[in-house]
């Protein structure tokens, strides 16, 4: 072989590395771009569809998760919107509808209430999970909510003011209670029983009434999860009575 036919060999390789760098590259860059912001104007669209519908649903007088016997719970379709969640320490404006259920498609549109977990008031755990990076990122700065923060879920009839837990005086959430249960902390993904009845404890009967977030420690891609449990504060606020304080002194 020549030096020439060598030398334009090396060349047409190094073109080639050289393409599939900028290839990947790209891909890449369309990847990012999708998740950060195509991802949350699609959700945004979403999130407006399910205020709407939740909201009609509402005026006709019909409530998804209306109130039940036993432990026979309501029939609501994965993806539905079943109640709103605020949370005052990430602003004013900050609303979302939750939707029943944590396939990859429901947490797509929202937050997604783990179906085998309790409903807001209930005895138990209320669970849901969410997004930290793109698909609207609901729960992006969860990581600032601080003990005795209020978690405010508005159904039909009701609001459900939960507070954070954790020691309220600093507003660190991570000091445990007298039951060993803290406002925030961080697990391995594999540690699902913080959804359970009561966090951390399978099998053991429930006297709380718990409401626990679930994301990602990391955005975007994380093998741990932050977890947030807060605990109802005093009873249901009827939305006859108007907005509950921790809504009006926001």
């Amino acid at each position: 072989m020549t030096a020439h036919s060598w030398g334009d060999r090396v060349r047409t390789v190094a073109r080639g590395i050289g393409e599939l760098f900028v290839t990947v590259s790209v891909v890449l860059l369309l990847f990012v771009v999708y998740e950060l912001w195509v991802t949350d104007l699609i959700n945004q669209y979403k999130q407006r569809e399910l205020t709407n519908a939740l909201t009609a649903q509402w005026e006709r007088g019909d409530d998804p998760i209306a109130p039940h016997s036993g432990d026979q719970f309501p029939k609501v379709d994965i993806g539905a919107g079943i109640a709103l969640i605020r949370m005052p320490r990430l602003g004013d404006d900050y609303v979302r509808v939750i939707v029943e259920g944590t396939t990859r498609e429901a947490l797509d549109d929202g937050p997604g209430h783990y179906v085998s977990s309790a409903l807001p008031g209930e005895v138990g755990n209320f669970a849901v999970a969410g997004h930290r990076g793109g698909k609207g990122s609901p729960f992006d700065d969860v990581d600032r909510l601080k003990a005795g923060d209020a978690i405010i879920i508005e159904t039909r009839d009701s609001y459900f003011v939960y507070r954070v837990l954790g020691d309220v005086d600093s507003g660190d959430p991570t000091v445990p209670g007298v039951d060993g249960l803290v406002g925030r902390q961080i697990v391995d993904a594999s540690q699902t029983t913080v959804v359970n009845p009561v966090p951390g404890e399978p099998g053991v009967a429930p006297h709380r009434r718990l409401l626990t977030l679930t994301t990602c420690q990391e955005r975007y891609l994380s093998l741990e999860r932050m977890i947030i449990h807060a605990e109802l504060d005093g009873q249901a606020w009827p939305k006859s009575d108007g907005l509950p304080p921790a809504m009006r002194d926001a």
